[in-house]
């Protein structure tokens, strides 16, 4: 022990089972002690009551700092989805709720979690602060390994040296022994926002990260194919030094016609798409289905799943027109493929890069089947 300053800290007795140690708390509790803590080398049943300890607050702070982050999960999404950016998603509501039901469980969660650690050590456990008197006390060490102990803190309005000692000793402590702060403790002063504290914890995540790195991605960095790995190509929507616009992705050279595929020649021709352009798919029960699907999918928000043009999406764009008026019943297929294609008039918009050729002349059996079904005279007359 360090000369100068001396302060008690309290008194600890040492018991050689866990029934004393249970009788001595019922004690130390009736004779109307507050702080003091019994001591185990593992979970003792009963002594929590035989302390008469109260629930702990930390469920508290996980209750709210778990509500705190899904409310404000909830808000974000709500007002990401419905004031910053509104966006109709298959006629769903601006705000659709169940889709965003796993990330509202995931930041309640981390909320929950992290809060209540950091409250843990921060609050109950006072850190960064790591030294208590009671370290490197032979009591520690007895009740760290087969021993049963308790200590009554000097602090405690009933704590008297000479009383609370014999106090113990009536209770049949093997061991009483008086413990004093050492004289760094008293003079110390470590906060949570000490900046030697946050000074270590940036340190030494620093040095983790570095030495993580050059671990993982330097020293056992394994390329057995470098060939793999150095390649004379160019990413997606990098810069380029070769060409003067300084574009890597280059466009199709013009005139380009992709294997297998005839160029469209009757883009914004309506009355040449009318005449010429003819269904080159027969209507088996595979076409029907994609046909429905991708009418469902792609169609059916605007003109309503049996083409009725009851809209879903509540105002927010035209309605489009049934397509069951006579004028779109007797139709030809090429009306449909180059509206799909093209879209129309500002109103309807293009297709072309979300439904292939093929789909787009499945979609019009499956609209021919929907007109049919309502309209079975004129459309076999039509067709």
């Amino acid at each position: 022990m360090s000369s100068g300053i001396r302060r008690l800290y309290g008194i600890t007795a040492l018991f050689d089972n866990p029934e004393k140690l249970l009788n001595a708390a019922r004690a130390v509790v009736k004779e109307g002690y507050k702080d003091y803590d019994s001591y185990s080398p593992y979970p003792i049943h009963g002594l929590d009551a035989a302390m008469k300890l109260k629930r702990s607050y930390i469920g508290v702070v996980t209750l709210v700092a778990g509500l705190t982050g899904a409310t404000l999960l909830v808000i974000f999404a709500w007002w990401t989805n419905s004031v910053d950016y509104p966006l109709v998603i298959g006629g769903k509501p601006l705000f659709a709720w169940p889709s965003y039901v796993p990330l509202t469980f995931e930041m309640t969660v981390l909320f929950g979690a992290v809060s209540t650690v950091t409250a843990l050590l921060a609050v109950w456990l006072g850190l960064p602060r790591n030294s208590h008197p009671l370290h490197e006390t032979e009591f520690m060490k007895k009740v760290a390994d087969d021993g049963f102990g308790i200590a009554i803190e000097s602090k405690d309005k009933k704590f008297d040296e000479k009383q609370t000692k014999e106090f113990l000793e009536n209770l049949g402590a093997e061991k009483v022994e008086l413990v004093y702060y050492e004289a760094r403790e008293l003079t110390l002063g470590e906060t949570v926002l000490d900046p030697k504290f946050i000074t270590a914890i940036v340190v030494v995540a620093l040095l983790s990260s570095a030495a993580t790195y050059l671990g993982l991605n330097q020293m056992l960095l394994i390329r057995p194919w470098s060939s793999l790995n150095v390649q004379a190509k160019v990413l997606p929507e990098t810069k380029s030094a070769f060409y003067p616009d300084g574009f890597a992705m280059r466009p199709p050279v013009k005139g380009t016609v992709a294997r297998g595929q005839m160029p469209y020649r009757y883009a914004n021709d309506l009355a040449g798409a009318e005449k010429y352009m003819q269904n080159p798919l027969l209507p088996t029960k595979h076409v029907m289905e994609v046909g429905k699907r991708d009418f469902n999918t792609y169609c059916s928000p605007c003109h309503g799943y049996f083409a009725d043009a009851d809209s879903r999406l509540q105002g927010q764009f035209p309605v489009p027109p049934s397509l069951h008026i006579d004028s779109l019943v007797t139709a030809p297929d090429g009306l449909y493929y180059e509206v799909i294609t093209n879209g129309y008039q500002g109103v309807m918009p293009s297709y072309a890069r979300q439904i292939p050729r093929d789909e787009r002349w499945a979609i019009i059996w499956y609209i021919r089947a929907l007109q049919q079904a309502q309209n079975p005279g004129e459309v076999a007359e039509a067709k």
